[in-house]
């Protein structure tokens, strides 16, 4: 079960990536050029912010369930030396938490915004400095110190 929500986990990073490259591209687009705020665009912000709550579930579903958080929490002391385990037992739950936090309140202040300039300018400044904590702690392929796959095989 667990290589298995590993896999979906590691396939859900780039749905929610792609989401949220064209959240951020839409709501610059329509708050520079200054174009309506539609259903669609309202569509784009929910489904953004959901995506990013699924993966935030399977995440902590699978941070239960990780040997390797396991290690860190029996071993807390030791473990805070070694960057790998750190990275997986404390560093990446809590960039994700503080990353899908800020995405979800810039959505839900866009509903409270009564000009669609504003919409797009909350989603624009939100989502992307969301995106921007979400990607710094994404173990990348090319991540020096802590690298992972970019795809999981099931």
């Amino acid at each position: 079960m667990y290589s298995n929500l590993l896999a979906i986990h590691s396939l859900i990073r780039w749905i929610i990536v792609g989401s949220l490259f064209f959240s951020i591209f839409r709501a610059h687009y329509g708050w520079l050029l200054q174009k309506p705020f539609t259903r669609y665009d309202n569509l784009v912000r929910h489904w953004t912010a959901t995506i990013a709550h699924i993966q935030l579930i399977i995440g902590l579903w699978l941070y239960i369930i990780s040997p390797i958080v396991a290690y860190f929490l029996g071993h807390i002391k030791t473990a805070m030396q070694e960057r790998a385990i750190r990275f997986f037992g404390m560093e990446h739950i809590t960039m994700m938490l503080i990353g899908i936090i800020i995405i979800t309140v810039g959505s839900a202040k866009v509903k409270r915004e009564t000009t669609d300039k504003e919409k797009f300018k909350t989603i624009a400044i939100w989502y992307t400095v969301g995106a921007l904590v979400i990607l710094s702690s994404v173990p990348w392929s090319f991540s020096p110190v802590v690298s992972r796959p970019n795809f999981r095989p099931f």
